[in-house]
């Protein structure tokens, strides 16, 4: 990618909702292949990538592959091979988290530094350029002042997060759920511990917060941000949701689609990354998809407001209030059109977010609907007259996304001259790409030439389902013509074949970014390097790094220890933060930083907070039912990786 392009980078559960999100305007889908993705059940197979990259490359589209866990030493072969087919299948670049990978034979294709190598600095970010990425994909954390700290120290373009569900930790420094679970975010298997509800105490015992998810995050959005994020040198625009279904990835990327093209309208030094137009047969709305609401995080500093404590569930958007309870249906006073198949919800009194779907709804004018819920209203608690209802399923929404819902057309310029031999029809299309097809055709005269010029430009520009739109037609021929439908038609569908084929040979993969001698900015690691494997304790040492811990998956660290690392902070969304309340002086005295604990059952961590750097530490140690699970597993004992310093 060109430093002076952004790119709108979609997700892509599998190949044919990566090929929507082209079709919606995508110049760049990221896809998980069979193994290695850092999602454990969003794999997929390599025939079905390279049928994802043939149709992103007609409108010059790209396509990434996630290669992004860390690796055993007994995988790194595995992945290799799968480098190489995945290169084969045409993936324009990988996605990577484990340095390992940089020590084996890979293809030569480009590299990007997974959001996983936790890039929050740019002496970091310097180093994995050095080293050979093409693109590094930035910690959603970071502010404006950050990103462009970063950008001054680099040239390859910044890759940030724009949208969908936010980790609560630094992306490659959460161990909370392998400790609990055995289950490694690190190796695409995280068990959402951040969802959960929680206790809250301080160290007396004192309850603060009863049974809140105080570690759930809102949804990112980043909508009304992405200019200044440009300006702080971000390129490409990123949206979550590898897990997310076809109408998420449809909606939100057409959605950015529009915003970027208001952007690049606006800014003539910018270019779009791929090509073509589009076209929508709905209005985009981010807030009709499942969303926790809505944060910009701290792109522009640190927010009160982040946190979806009350549910990680969809609470919808408000659509009207209860106006009477009956046995066995509610009326709800709504502008809305309510469907059959809807969901709704609403807070209960102690703000649990409670659902209810739609089995029957029935119109009775002046704005009231009578519903008849699929379940009995006797379940559902604390619903009274007065409620405020929230619609979080909007089936008429839903159906309409299952259906083809945009269109995506190259403009293509077309010429048509004849000779002795017939006719031959050029197109060149906007990114110059050229091809032309001829036809034997013997001259007819017209009966009246001004209709069959017309006719040949109506049959000339009937481009139907192919990517092409057309734009000028010119009749260059030396004397009227009358040429047969049919044939015109087979001139066209020739002229058009052999314009796909030659986009398709035009596109070029970008290379291997050449590798500089590069110092890492630390001379040590702690567990939180995330080194699996001997080939990326070999890559560590070769540039610089001294003492070597393991990775926390490989069971060294068995005491406490910081399980997560956050710029989210319980303290300060309780208005408890030092900073917030100096000065003040309450019933135990000024409040500190002193550390907090969370209770989830049998499970207590607590909570330390480091208000230097301005983060909190999720601590606590691994099971002991995991150690015994993972030695069964492995039937190994793990290496040990330290260097000691000369």
């Amino acid at each position: 990618m060109l430093a002076h392009q952004l790119e709108l980078l979609a997700p892509a559960r599998d190949a044919d909702i990566g090929i929507e999100a082209v079709r919606h305007g995508a110049d760049a889908v990221y896809i998980g292949g069979p193994s290695f993705g850092a999602r454990a059940n969003a794999g997929n197979a390599v025939a079905d990538i390279a049928r994802l990259a043939d149709f992103a490359h007609v409108y010059h589209a790209r396509v990434y592959a996630t290669l992004n866990t860390i690796l055993r030493d007994d995988e790194l072969e595995a992945a290799r091979r799968l480098a190489w087919q995945l290169y084969d299948a045409g993936v324009d670049a990988l996605i990577v988290q484990d340095m390992g990978l940089l020590e084996l034979d890979m293809p030569p294709m480009a590299l990007h530094a997974s959001t996983q190598t936790d890039i929050r600095t740019p002496e970091k970010a310097r180093f994995l350029q050095d080293v050979g990425f093409s693109q590094l994909v930035l910690a959603r954390e970071l502010t404006l002042a950050q990103i462009a700290a970063i950008r001054a120290a680099t040239t390859v373009p910044l890759e940030f997060f724009v949208h969908g569900a936010l980790c609560v930790a630094y992306s490659g420094q959460c161990y909370i759920s392998h400790a609990h679970t055995g289950r490694s975010a690190n190796r695409g298997d995280c068990s959402q511990a951040c969802r959960l509800p929680y206790r809250v105490t301080d160290l007396q015992g004192r309850v603060l917060v009863h049974d809140k998810h105080v570690l759930s995050l809102k949804d990112n959005d980043q909508s009304a941000n992405l200019e200044a994020l440009v300006d702080a040198g971000v390129r490409s625009f990123k949206i979550e949701g590898r897990y997310k279904d076809l109408g998420y990835v449809k909606n939100v990327t057409a959605h950015y689609r529009l915003l970027v093209d208001a952007l690049l309208a606006r800014r003539p030094e910018l270019a779009r990354a791929s090509s073509g137009s589009c076209r929508f047969g709905f209005t985009p709305d981010p807030e009709l998809n499942f969303n926790r609401g809505a944060t910009d995080y701290f792109v522009r500093g640190r927010q009160q407001d982040i946190g979806a404590f009350d549910s990680p569930k969809n609470p919808g958007r408000p659509i009207g209030w209860v106006a009477r309870v009956g046995p066995d249906h509610l009326d709800i006073d709504s502008e809305a059109t309510l469907h059959n198949g809807d969901g709704l919800c609403y807070f209960d009194l102690r703000r649990n977010l409670v659902g209810l779907a739609i089995n029957r709804a029935e119109a009775l004018g002046a704005g009231r609907w009578r519903v008849w819920p699929k379940d009995a209203l006797a379940e559902l608690k604390h619903l009274r007259v007065g409620s405020e209802i929230n619609r979080n399923r909007d089936m008429a929404w839903l159906r309409a996304l299952e259906r083809p819902s945009a269109e995506r057309r190259i403009r293509v310029d077309m010429v048509l001259d004849d000779d002795q031999g017939g006719l031959r029809l050029r197109l060149r299309d906007e990114d110059g790409v050229f091809a032309e097809a001829c036809a034997a055709l013997d001259w007819q005269a017209p009966h009246d030439a001004e209709r069959a010029a017309a006719a040949l430009r109506d049959s000339l520009a009937k481009l139907g389902d192919t990517p092409f739109a057309a734009g000028d037609i010119e009749l260059a021929l030396s004397r009227p013509w009358f040429a047969p439908a049919g044939a015109v038609n087979r001139l066209r569908r020739a002229a058009v074949a052999a314009l796909l084929d030659a986009r398709r040979a035009a596109w070029r993969r970008e290379p291997r970014a050449p590798a500089r001698a590069a110092r890492h900015p630390e001379d040590s690691l702690s567990y939180l390097g995330n080194v699996f494997n001997s080939r990326a304790r070999d890559f560590y040492a070769r540039h610089g790094v001294h003492l070597i811990a393991a990775a926390y998956e490989s069971h060294e660290e068995t005491g406490d220890v910081s399980l997560m690392i956050t710029r989210h902070c319980v303290r300060y969304s309780l208005s408890l933060c030092p900073k917030q309340t100096r000065g003040v002086i309450g019933v135990h005295g000024t409040i500190k930083a002193e550390p907090l604990r969370l209770i989830n059952g049998d499970e207590e961590l607590t909570l330390r907070f480091d208000c230097k750097a301005c983060e909190m530490h999720v601590v606590g140690r691994i099971q002991r039912n995991v150690l015994k699970q993972r030695a069964r597993e492995m039937q190994v004992t793990p290496l040990r990786f330290y260097r000691t310093r000369p």
